[in-house]
């Protein structure tokens, strides 16, 4: 669920400035997944820009604070949410805590890092939403650990059905500042793609995973 549409369209934009997106239809990447795709993020790269991570910071905020509430704890998924995860939580007078993909194999062996109570209430920062197995697994964490989940919120999204169908069954809320729909409107209004270029990268999300030029 994407909250507000200037918000979304604002932050695709800026996304695209600093090439934390990229967009290549005629030259597509290739995911770990072995899918084709024509469009490449790496949100890590917002935190190299205060201006631009400052504005992330406090677009999430917001709509943590309109939708969920004041949670107990920020939990960032590692690593590509640990940093903004610490900028919201540090706006918000929040502890923060991370979650590993899976436990150390050393020291006190913990999958997730930093102090906490059972029953806490947690609201989990992603950077990037694709299927969303990944940041579901970091919530199955938090909820052995008798922490209860008010929901997420990513940077992006591609917004594909299979996410939305994953966390609804997982019983998760989650919201994102922008999505892969609005990306594609923004970079068309800025003239950064063409009306042919726009279709090819519509009919990508429709099917990623068979999707060739």
């Amino acid at each position: 669920m994407v909250l507000d549409k200037y918000t979304a369209k604002k932050t695709a934009e800026l996304l695209l400035q600093i090439k934390a997106i990229k967009l290549n239809p005629k030259n597509p990447f290739k995911w770990a997944s072995g899918w084709n795709s024509p469009i490449y993020c790496d949100n890590r790269i917002i935190l190299s820009h205060p201006e631009i991570r400052v504005f992330v910071r406090e677009q999430m905020v917001k709509q943590i604070e309109k939708i969920y509430g004041k949670p107990d704890v920020i939990a960032g998924v590692a690593t590509g949410a640990i940093g903004i995860g610490m900028l919201v939580a540090d706006l918000m007078n929040l502890p923060f805590i991370y979650v590993r993909p899976n436990s150390k194999k050393h020291g006190r062996k913990n999958q997730i890092e930093g102090q906490f109570s059972k029953s806490q209430k947690v609201v989990v920062i992603e950077d990037l939403i694709s299927t969303g197995n990944s940041s579901l697994m970091a919530i199955d964490a938090l909820r052995s650990e008798d922490l209860e989940i008010k929901g997420m919120i990513s940077i992006f999204t591609y917004g594909f059905d299979i996410s939305y169908n994953n966390f609804k069954e997982k019983n998760v809320e989650f919201c994102s500042l922008s999505s892969y729909d609005f990306l594609l409107e923004q970079a068309l209004d800025i003239n950064y793609i063409s009306d042919k270029e726009y279709e090819i990268l519509k009919d990508w999300k429709n099917n990623p995973s068979k999707w060739v030029i």
